[in-house]
């Protein structure tokens, strides 16, 4: 494909869902939907490619189309892509999927984040994060705690008291969480509530606290 051009990496490891083939469909069409998404270089707001080893080529050939327009200083030589799905976490009712990506499209360094899919295993449906608690400003306000004490920030404080980013001061959980076997696992990526060289920000909660919480329908 790059014949003597510097040629772009592009490394995909991801799971399956398997069984029932109409819930089964469901959950690999949105699996694909994410490796799609996290590879697709366009300005499209919906990825003009439609399978995996497409937008594979699609990343590893706009190295090559956008390589004319870069400044002759810059020092490296092409793209690099990485995304691995698992599946954590999985009971009769519902299933979870991490996806963990790293791209790198010039800069002084590449980005990697952390992101998670919950799944109704009875229907196939994505869970909303939401969806997940019986009151999420409940839960919100008991992670906070949690997390002040994970980070030694007295209780008193000011969330950012210790240094971190928090929008306007105020505790708020990321977009996507997701569970293990040991419960569940909130990750803030690189750039969200703190500094990139601090790295993602990791809080686990054991399943035991968590349960209280959660809506009996994905206990």
């Amino acid at each position: 494909m790059c014949k003597d051009q510097p040629c772009s990496t592009v490394i995909i490891d991801y799971v399956k869902a398997m069984g029932d083939t109409e819930i089964s469909e469901k959950i690999n069409s949105k699996i694909k939907e994410q490796i799609i998404e996290a590879l697709f270089l366009g300005d499209d707001v919906i990825p003009t490619v439609n399978d995996i080893p497409e937008v594979a080529t699609h990343f590893i050939m706009s190295f090559r189309d956008h390589q004319p327009d870069f400044p002759s200083e810059l020092d490296f030589e092409s793209y690099e892509a990485e995304v691995t799905i698992t599946n954590p976490f999985l009971n009769e009712n519902r299933a979870c999927i991490e996806i963990q990506l790293y791209l790198f499209t010039g800069g002084a360094h590449g980005y990697g984040g952390t992101s998670f899919i919950n799944f109704d295993v009875q229907t196939g449906e994505e869970i909303k994060t939401k969806d997940l608690f019986i009151n999420y400003d409940e839960f919100e306000a008991f992670a906070e705690t949690k997390f002040k004490e994970a980070h030694d920030i007295p209780l008193e404080d000011n969330i950012n008291a210790s240094g971190f980013w928090f929008d306007n001061d105020n505790f708020y959980l990321p977009e996507s969480m997701g569970f293990d076997d040991k419960g569940l696992i909130v990750i803030y990526n690189p750039y969200k509530i703190a500094s990139y060289a601090e790295g993602a920000v990791l809080l686990e909660i054991p399943f035991a606290e968590v349960l209280p919480f959660l809506d009996k329908q994905y206990r």
